[in-house]
């Protein structure tokens, strides 16, 4: 029977839940800023006369973080994969910061790209 790679809660993975709490806290705030600036710019221009122009001032906001977004997860994926997959000396410590941030870098795209502009749509804050 193969053995399964378990991680057991550790202060290795405290400090990568840790990291990827400031990490998706950072991209999360940019994302709402989009969406606020992009709130406003359309409010400003007088485009915003129905729910349905509300949803395309989020979307336009958006769609602005998407590529960065994609750029930054494809980067910590393309350094942690390699550590997940490592057996040298440390490995076992290594694997149990990288093994939270894969799992939650991941989730935080997901969150960031759609579940954000969805929830602020009924809630802008002008």
């Amino acid at each position: 029977m193969p053995t399964q790679n378990k991680h057991s809660i550790s202060i290795a993975v405290g400090i990568g839940i840790i990291a990827l709490a400031g990490l998706d806290a950072e991209t999360g705030v940019v994302m709402l800023l989009y969406l606020e600036l992009a709130y406003n710019q359309w409010k400003q221009e007088g485009k915003l006369t129905s729910m349905n122009d509300l949803r395309e001032a989020i979307m336009y906001g958006a769609v602005k973080r998407i590529r960065p977004k994609i750029m930054t997860v494809s980067v910590i994926l393309a350094g942690l994969i390699p550590i997940m997959f490592s057996h040298g000396t440390g490995a076992d410590v290594m694997k149990g910061i990288a093994a939270p941030m894969v799992g939650g870098v991941v989730s935080s795209a997901v969150f960031e790209v759609i579940i954000y502009p969805a929830i602020y749509i009924p809630f802008p804050q002008s």
